[in-house]
């Protein structure tokens, strides 16, 4: 993962200083692009540990169309918690609870995870429920995967996750907004473009999030992997991550572990958390970081 400790040095050595929609402040750069070659082992971060667990349980979600949080909180992946939180802070139902309290909410009252887990037709709806007019909708990850295997040269293999109408009810505009699917000599690629880049936070969740799609992808359309290209709008380090930053860049990266999947699964909605088994995987400790929302 020598790439993603280049874009760190990258942005150090040639970010500007930016305001920011949280108020924390960033060091930011704009367009960078990694590659990786996932015949090479699974780009999942040796330099911190990074937890998988809440990765494959987020692509699950958004690959099943759900946009409540329960699902996530029932799987104790706590990674969406704080929007649905600080919207709560600001409804008439709000009476003072922290956090945990309100996430013990969401866990054990469905009618109040009904009502305050909900993000909005976020990343799991655009993909599988774009709407349109006339009450239709597109269900993009299906019709991309149906075209692979009946016209796998097409240059409109593309998922977007970026509607324009529907941003004002999401809980947080889509960052990895865009991807699109290349087939050549019997390999599957995939080539990420992300508006906005939390880069030592966000970005490895991206990367391993996005390498593991294609290769489930790859699988349900009997093909082998290619590359995760990955494409970064406003790439950027939060002010209070530069201790952290430091401290991954004075470690060597390791060995990339290998992923399994389960070879039995042949269709996208068919995998389980259980499909999927980390061989290999030596990280560097973990390093904390509080997430700006």
């Amino acid at each position: 993962m020598r790439q993603y400790l280049d874009l760190l040095q990258h942005i150090l050595d040639n970010g500007t200083v930016k305001t920011d929609r949280t108020g924390t402040g960033t060091l930011s750069t704009f367009g960078y692009q990694m590659r990786f070659d996932l015949s090479e082992g699974f780009p999942l971060l040796t330099t911190k540990k990074v937890h998988l667990k809440s990765i494959i349980h987020e692509l699950l979600w958004f690959i099943s169309g759900n946009t409540n949080i329960k699902y996530l909180v029932d799987h104790n992946v706590r990674i969406w918690n704080e929007w649905p939180y600080q919207a709560f802070t600001k409804h008439k139902d709000y009476r003072g609870e922290t956090l945990q309290e309100f996430v013990q909410k969401i866990k054990h009252d469905d009618n109040f995870a009904a009502k305050h887990g909900e993000l909005g037709p976020v990343y799991g709806h655009q993909w599988r429920h774009f709407d349109g007019p006339d009450g239709r909708f597109v269900d993009q990850l299906q019709e991309v995967i149906n075209t692979i295997k009946t016209n796998p040269s097409s240059r409109r293999l593309i998922v977007n996750a970026w509607n324009p109408p529907m941003i004002p009810d999401m809980a947080l505009p889509p960052c990895h907004m865009m991807f699109q699917f290349y087939v050549n000599n019997g390999k599957l690629s995939c080539q990420l473009y992300q508006r906005s880049a939390d880069v030592f936070l966000g970005v490895p969740f991206n990367i391993a999030s996005y390498a593991l799609l294609t290769m489930m992808v790859a699988q349900v359309c009997n093909l082998d992997v290619g590359d995760f290209i990955h494409t970064l709008g406003d790439t950027h380090i939060y002010n209070d991550h530069f201790k952290q930053v430091h401290t991954q860049l004075s470690r060597e990266p390791r060995r990339l572990p290998t992923m399994k999947i389960n070879p039995k699964v042949t269709a996208i909605d068919a995998f389980t958390y259980s499909d999927f088994e980390l061989v290999g995987y030596d990280p560097h400790p973990l390093i904390k970081a509080k997430v700006s929302v």
